[in-house]
């Protein structure tokens, strides 16, 4: 699968953005989808989660209450819902693919084998 993120730039404390994560390919309800970002000389870190069918999400304790993963397996196409940013978001946003296994940590980066390119989200204070 191919993926292609979208929707970040520049937004004040307290806005909003959507980023949004298409896929090619005719598998892409197989697969989990998790949300990731990377700031500038720290590790990527795990933001969200949703499950195959779009029925089970998790979220960063960073983000929860914040974010909403959300997807439309009929669209290809897996959202990131962002509000009350602040500058703490700031960071380079990327989605990734993963198939299902009861034995996989979903937050660690490893366990996804296809990612996007990545779009930059910066927060001003």
């Amino acid at each position: 699968v191919q993926l292609q993120a979208s929707g970040g730039g520049l937004v004040q404390a307290g806005g909003s953005l959507r980023l949004s994560c298409a896929a090619s390919g005719r598998t892409f309800s197989s697969y989990e989808m998790g949300w990731f970002r990377q700031a500038p000389g720290k590790e990527r870190e795990f933001v969200a989660l949703i499950s195959a069918s779009g029925g089970s999400t998790s979220y960063a304790d960073s983000v929860k209450g914040r974010f909403t993963v959300s997807r439309n397996n009929a669209q290809n196409t897996v959202w990131l819902q962002m509000n009350s940013l602040n500058a703490e978001d700031t960071a380079v946003y990327y989605c990734a693919a993963a198939y299902y296994s009861t034995e996989y940590d979903y937050a660690r980066p490893e366990t996804y084998g296809y990612w996007g390119q990545g779009t930059q989200v910066t927060v001003s204070s």
